[in-house]
């Protein structure tokens, strides 16, 4: 299920919803239903300072070289 964001067209609030099938969304100020849908962006990238290093920040212990072949076995 996404998340939205929304400014609402009443008191201008602007929030993020997490839009379950066919829910038709509130403003949790005012109630309202009058909402204008923004466009948002997701984060891709190590450009944060809690960032993984560009490595990857090798393996968790459990399954070794995570370059190697299978898969962790924490999944």
């Amino acid at each position: 299920m996404p998340i939205f964001e929304y400014v609402c067209g009443e008191c201008n609030h602007r929030f993020e919803l997490l839009v379950y099938g066919s829910t038709q969304a509130a403003c949790p100020k005012c109630n309202t239903t009058k909402l204008e849908k923004q466009i948002s962006s997701f984060g891709v990238g190590g450009t944060d300072s809690w960032a993984l290093p560009g490595n990857g920040g090798g393996a968790c212990g459990s399954c070794g070289d995570p370059r190697g072949p299978g898969s962790c076995s924490m999944n």
